[in-house]
């Protein structure tokens, strides 16, 4: 095996019968609690070692939604082997060229976010198949839509106002919600990923055109509204994107989908951007107080800065109407100073 590394059951045999046994290995990143993953070296072969175990995991989505994606000419990594009752994928390496850690000397950020917007372009040309094979590809619905903005309340809330938020509160933040959701669906027949965005891209300068981006993490997909991808590409969490570039990208996209209602369009990207913003907001919050990582606490302005901006559409009225009541600017504390 090379370097002694302690792998899963069941590794070993499932590398071997791959050609895989005599090899060099490391761990290179465990994004979620029970996922792993293993660079496999030989010589200047490289290989990926996915291990996503059952319940936790979606192996099967994951594969499907890969072969999926590269059916467009597309660069999801290439499926090498599988033992999927065992957790285990054999993947194709896409180097470590990761949009999230290039993108901060700004030479070529414009170009590979005009690379990345194009992927969604191709993708969302057509609507997105209901099954893939045997797997079921999920409605994001409203409902789910309004439990995840809810985490704002269930998390942020309580650090903001030193306790829980009373049900009347919680009530009248659901039914805004209600009101503002009718116009994130359209064109909400598309492929969401979810997490679109700069640490889940690699860029492949060696390729052409959209294959150009690497996507990753691309398990937990569903069907909806094709503005969500686009927001969580051009409103990133983790970084400010370079100025003009939102618009520009937005500009590009829509010209590329000329079948598209240009304002209809706008709008779903103005909700789907602050329910995104809401969800993390609280997301972020709980990795500090649940997971004790406080280093996300750092990305809260940004966040804030995103939703009050989507806010500002007129489509949001009532929305913006309620945090200007429960969560106003001044109310807002940076929670980042109070975990040092």
């Amino acid at each position: 095996m090379g370097k002694t590394v302690k792998l899963p059951a069941g590794a070993e045999d499932f590398l071997g019968d791959c050609g895989w046994g005599e090899c060099e290995i490391e761990e290179f990143s465990a994004d979620a609690a029970f996922r792993q993953y293993y660079r496999l070296r030989r010589g200047t072969e490289t290989r990926v070692l996915m291990y996503a175990p059952r319940p936790s995991e979606r192996s099967e989505w994951f594969v499907a939604l890969a072969r999926h994606i590269k059916s467009f000419g597309l660069s999801a990594p290439t499926i090498h082997a599988e033992r999927l009752p065992d957790g285990f994928i054999l993947l194709e390496d896409l180097g470590e060229l990761q949009y999230f850690s290039i993108l901060p000397d700004r030479r070529d950020e414009r170009l590979l976010y005009e690379t990345a917007t194009d992927v969604l372009v191709a993708l969302h040309r057509v609507e997105m198949p209901a099954n893939l094979g045997a797997v079921e590809i999920p409605r994001y619905d409203h409902a789910r839509m309004i439990a995840e903005a809810g985490l704002l309340l269930d998390w942020h809330w309580p650090e903001l106002m030193d306790g829980a938020p009373p049900e009347s509160v919680r009530r009248s933040y659901e039914a805004a919600w209600q009101a503002v959701l009718p116009a994130a669906g359209y064109a909400d027949d598309r492929l969401v990923q979810l997490d679109y965005h700069s640490p889940n891209l690699m860029w492949l300068p060696d390729r052409q055109a959209e294959a150009r981006v690497g996507i990753l993490d691309f398990q937990d997909a569903m069907r909806g509204p094709a503005s969500y991808d686009l927001v969580s590409l051009l409103q990133d969490a983790r970084r400010d994107v370079g100025v003009g570039i939102e618009a520009d990208m937005l500009h590009r996209y829509l010209s590329a989908l000329p079948s598209f209602d240009a304002g209809r369009f706008r709008a779903s990207y103005a909700v789907m951007g602050t329910q995104r913003a809401a969800r993390i907001l609280g997301v972020f919050v709980r990795l500090w107080r649940r997971d004790g990582k406080p280093r996300y606490l750092q990305h809260l302005p940004r966040l804030w800065r995103q939703l009050d901006t989507n806010l500002e559409h007129p489509v949001l009225a009532p929305l913006r109407t309620w945090f200007d009541a429960h969560l106003p600017v001044e109310a807002r504390r940076n929670l980042a100073l109070e975990a040092v």
